[in-house]
C-alpha cells in the first residue's frame, strides 16, 4: 500500500476525538474534507474503520488495530517535532566539548558564563584533556568540537581556526635568587629546577622544541598533572614554571618573580577544531559562533 501520511494523520485525530468535527477543528480543516479523506482511507485499506453514530464515531475492530500502531508512530513524530522546536528556540539541546586546560580557562569559561545565562535549557558537557587526547576524542565523534592549545598535529578530516594567541611567562618564587634585571639564557634557566606538564602534552612538546632550538634539553624535575597546578607549585618554592600571563592578572605577586629570557617564549595558539563536512546541532552551532566571535 502507498497511503499518504496525511490520511493517517487525519485518522489519528478522528480516532482520538471520536468525531469528524473534532478532528477537523484540531487540524484547522473542514468536516466534509475529513469525511472524504476517511472514506478514501477505508477504500485503500479495504475495510471499514469507523462506525458512524449520531454524536460521533467509534472504531471497528480493524480500526482499533490500526489506531494502536498509528497512535504510537504519530505520537513519536509529535515528540520529535516538539524537540526540534525546542532546539530551534534553544530551550533544550546538548553541547559536548573537549578542551585543553589552558584553552578552557583562557577562552571557554568566560563565553560559557554568558551562554548559560542566555540559554539555561541547553546542557553543556565539557571534558578536560591534553591537546592530543582532545583531538583523539574529536576524531572518534565523541564531542561536537574541541578547543585546544598548540602545537598539535592536525589529522585529516579535522579543520582548525586560531581563536586567540597567549603569552606564557616564566615565574618563580622569591626563594630563588637572581640578580635584579638579569636576563637569563635558556642554558642558565635549566640550571634551576623546572616545573612542567607530562611528555604526552602539547605544552611539553612546545617547550621541548623551544629549549632544543637553543641547544639544551627541557627535562622538568617536577611534573604537574594539569596546567592549573603549575602556579601553586611555583609559589611553594618548587621551581620555575611557565604560566599564561592571564593567570597572573589576579595574583598577589609579592612572593612571585617574573623572569626575563634572552629569547622570549613565543606566543601559543588557542584553536577551535571541528570535523569537516559534519553539521552541528543548533545549540552547538550557536555556541561555536559565540566562540568564534571572540577571535583575536
Amino acid at each position: 500500500m502507498n497511503i499518504s501520511y496525511d490520511y493517517y494523520r487525519v485518522f489519528y485525530y478522528v480516532a482520538k476525538y471520536k468525531s469528524f468535527t473534532g478532528a477537523a477543528a484540531a487540524l484547522y480543516n473542514n468536516q466534509p474534507n475529513v469525511t472524504r479523506m476517511m472514506k478514501k482511507l477505508e477504500q485503500e485499506m479495504g475495510c471499514t474503520l469507523f462506525v458512524r453514530q449520531r454524536h460521533g464515531v467509534t472504531l471497528t475492530p480493524e480500526g482499533e488495530k490500526l489506531y494502536a500502531h498509528i497512535a504510537i508512530a504519530f505520537e513519536h513524530i509529535l515528540c520529535g517535532e516538539q524537540e526540534i522546536a525546542r532546539d530551534r528556540s534553544l530551550q533544550s539541546g546538548i553541547v559536548t566539548i573537549a578542551a585543553s586546560e589552558i584553552a578552557l580557562h583562557c577562552v571557554l569559561l568566560p563565553i560559557l558564563k554568558d551562554f548559560r545565562k542566555a540559554y539555561p535549557g541547553v546542557h553543556i558537557r565539557i571534558s578536560s584533556h591534553s591537546t592530543p587526547q582532545a583531538i583523539d576524542i574529536l576524531k572518534k565523534g565523541l564531542v561536537d568540537f574541541a578547543i585546544v592549545t598548540g602545537p598539535f598535529y592536525l589529522p585529516a578530516g579535522i579543520s582548525s581556526q586560531v581563536l586567540q594567541k597567549i603569552q606564557e611567562i616564566p615565574v618563580c618564587s622569591s626563594a630563588f635568587e637572581f640578580p635584579d634585571g638579569d636576563v637569563l639564557t635558556a642554558e642558565q634557566m635549566i640550571q634551576y629546577p623546572m616545573i612542567g606538564l607530562g611528555e604526552k602534552t602539547s605544552s611539553f612538546a612546545f617547550y621541548s622544541d623551544f629549549f632544543a632550538r637553543r641547544g639544551v634539553s627541557f627535562e622538568p624535575e617536577i611534573e604537574a598533572a594539569t596546567a592549573e597546578q603549575i602556579l601553586p607549585m611555583v609559589k611553594s618554592d618548587l621551581g620555575i614554571g611557565f604560566v599564561p600571563a592571564v593567570f597572573l592578572e589576579k595574583e598577589n605577586m609579592e612572593n612571585l618573580r617574573i623572569l626575563h629570557m634572552e629569547h622570549p617564549v613565543p606566543n601559543r595558539d588557542i584553536c577551535i577544531l571541528k570535523r569537516k563536512e559534519l553539521s552541528l546541532s543548533i545549540a552547538a552551532s550557536e555556541l561555536e559562533q559565540l566562540i568564534r566571535g571572540q577571535q583575536i
